[in-house]
């Protein structure tokens, strides 16, 4: 099966794009970073962007504050396992407390030497080439351990946003199970009040693949067969798909 999801509000396009980032950075590794350093600096620099932005810290401490409330409702239910409830409010709190004290890291990554003098170059189309960062250069040669510890070091300032950004995820994609469905056109449409995120699930050998339009009212899903000579083209056969409506 391949996994689509499509957020369904600008909060929840930020957290899906920084957990792909943050994945992008973590999958580069010091041992190969001379092949892999345009992949792990842009991530990063996207990363600062995103951040610096748009008010995720705001956006994460006011979902873990909701998070912290349901749980202590759903703590009331006697189905509920009241170890996994205890373990997962105090991850929650601790998350909260470490983010509105984070101001002094986010500070310090901002302001790196070697991070403030290579950015520019990185986001100019093909900026990047070791011609014009010679101290980039000269970094990337440094032994390896010294070059691990410095983007552990980096990513080490964020840890505590993208945990947060893990959790909260993790919380809204439990919030529905998978449905089957069947369209006779290949388009399907719905009310999307209350939802946040749409996750759709295709079998891996069926020839389309989903569009998805809409907001938190109302969202439409169109199923497209891949580009050929002609371009896109809807696909107007029947189509199966599992949704789960988060």
């Amino acid at each position: 099966m391949i996994l689509y999801e499509h957020p369904l509000n600008e909060r929840i396009r930020n957290y899906l794009k920084l957990e792909q980032l943050f994945a992008q950075a973590k999958q580069c590794h010091a041992s190969e970073i001379n092949q892999q350093f345009s992949v792990y600096f842009n991530a990063l620099f996207a990363i600062l962007d995103t951040l610096e932005r748009n008010d995720v810290k705001g956006e994460l401490i006011k979902d873990l504050e909701r998070l912290e409330k349901h749980l202590v409702l759903w703590s009331n239910s006697p189905h509920i396992d009241d170890k996994a409830i205890e373990d997962n409010l105090a991850h929650i709190v601790s998350l909260a407390c470490d983010l509105k004290a984070a101001n002094s890291q986010w500070q310090a990554i901002k302001n790196d030497k070697l991070l403030s003098s290579i950015k520019q170059r990185f986001a100019i189309q093909g900026g990047s080439s070791l011609f014009d960062l010679p101290q980039l250069q000269f970094w990337l040669n440094q032994p390896t351990q010294v070059v691990e510890k410095q983007m552990t070091t980096w990513l080490a300032k964020l840890e505590q946003t993208q945990d947060a950004i893990a959790l909260v995820l993790k919380f809204i994609r439990e919030r529905a199970e998978f449905q089957s469905i069947a369209t006779e056109s290949g388009f399907f449409q719905d009310n999307g009040e209350g939802l946040l995120l749409l996750r759709i699930k295709l079998a891996a050998d069926v020839d389309y693949f989903p569009t998805v339009s809409g907001n938190r009212f109302r969202y439409s899903i169109r199923f497209m067969c891949p580009c050929d000579t002609a371009g896109r083209r809807y696909c107007s056969q029947p189509t199966s798909f599992e949704l789960a409506r988060c």
